[in-house]
């Protein structure tokens, strides 16, 4: 099929690759403009952008689709962009910006959208990062028909995918991007055999419909009068962006990975009370008595470290509390 391709970061790149090797013809993308992004703050373009300068395609980079918004210029380029296409089908994988209406209806088999949740749970901006949050046993990709809804149109396809007990969002992520590129194929061969069928979601107030609101920084602060089972999904959910944190003495402390310690219960600890510090991690008080150990954790401007190669570099006594104020 012709299709337009409509998104931005390295979720979105896996399905064009998938698309691309499935043989459709992608004559069109739209991703979202080049940011400053690594040390030096350089303007670098997404990875869409780059997978579609390596195979030739023209790339369309509106600031916005909204013809009476802010920029009309860019959304006017882009509608004509996407009439000379002429595509039959509009693909939308992590895009970032809302297609209006006339977006949704310029291709003839309309925009299909490739979602990383079953619908209708976890619809938004942060599916992967909130099921995890959550403890959810499992997730999975959506295809869905686009409408002027957030998440709210026809489902087409959907396949779940087990959420393992040390998944993080980075993990996860690798895993339901493969699965995402081989369902848009699947549905995209589905709908030229005119196979598809289309499933409405549930009205709005339904059980079951849940919002993954997008994940903001200052969530990352660890309470450390949560459980140790909270704190845990969140360190999971919080890897790799923004890296759930603490603080020590003023200094502030990201974590990256941790377990359970299910064997003690110390009720009459402190929250964030440092119990223990050795090779195998950094043992903290959790509320109701629970334990979290701390394997992997990183200081301002430095690396990832395992917690016995960063235990060599800090001496951090059983007594300590994290998260206390300085």
């Amino acid at each position: 099929m012709k299709v337009i391709f409509a998104g931005t970061p390295e979720f979105a790149r896996v399905a064009l690759a998938a698309l691309l090797a499935a043989g459709h013809e992608v004559p069109l993308v739209l991703t979202q403009p080049d940011r400053p992004a690594g040390r030096g703050m350089k303007l670098q373009a997404s990875p869409v952008k780059q997978l579609a300068m390596q195979h030739g395609i023209a790339v369309a980079q509106p600031r916005s689709l909204r013809l009476d918004g802010r920029y009309p210029e860019d959304a006017a380029a882009a509608q004509a962009a996407i009439a000379a296409a002429q595509a039959e089908v509009m693909v939308v994988a992590a895009y970032g910006l809302i297609l209006p209406q006339w977006a949704l209806d310029a291709p003839p088999r309309g925009c299909l959208n490739i979602h990383a949740s079953l619908l209708p749970r976890w619809r938004g901006a942060a599916p992967i990062h909130r099921a995890i949050e959550a403890g959810d046993a499992e997730t999975g990709i959506t295809i869905m028909q686009m409408d002027a809804g957030l998440d709210t149109g026809d489902m087409l396809l959907r396949r779940s995918v087990p959420i393992a007990a040390h998944d993080s969002t980075a993990t996860l992520h690798d895993r339901l991007a493969q699965l995402g590129g081989q369902l848009i194929v699947q549905a995209l061969a589905d709908a030229q055999a005119d196979r598809l069928q289309a499933t409405p979601q549930p009205p709005d107030g339904s059980a079951g419909i849940t919002y993954a609101h997008k994940i903001e920084k200052a969530e990352a602060a660890i309470d450390w009068r949560d459980s140790a089972e909270v704190i845990a999904r969140r360190v999971r959910a919080f890897n790799p962006f923004p890296g759930a944190a603490t603080t020590l003495q003023g200094e502030t402390l990201k974590v990256w990975d941790c377990k359970i310690d299910s064997c003690q219960r110390l009720p009459d600890k402190a929250p964030g009370q440092i119990l223990l510090a050795n090779d195998t991690g950094l043992h903290v008080a959790c509320g109701d008595g629970t334990v979290l150990v701390l394997t992997e954790l990183q200081r301002p401007g430095g690396k990832r470290l395992a917690a016995r190669d960063f235990l060599r570099g800090a001496a951090l006594a059983p007594g300590l509390v994290l998260g206390a104020s300085a």
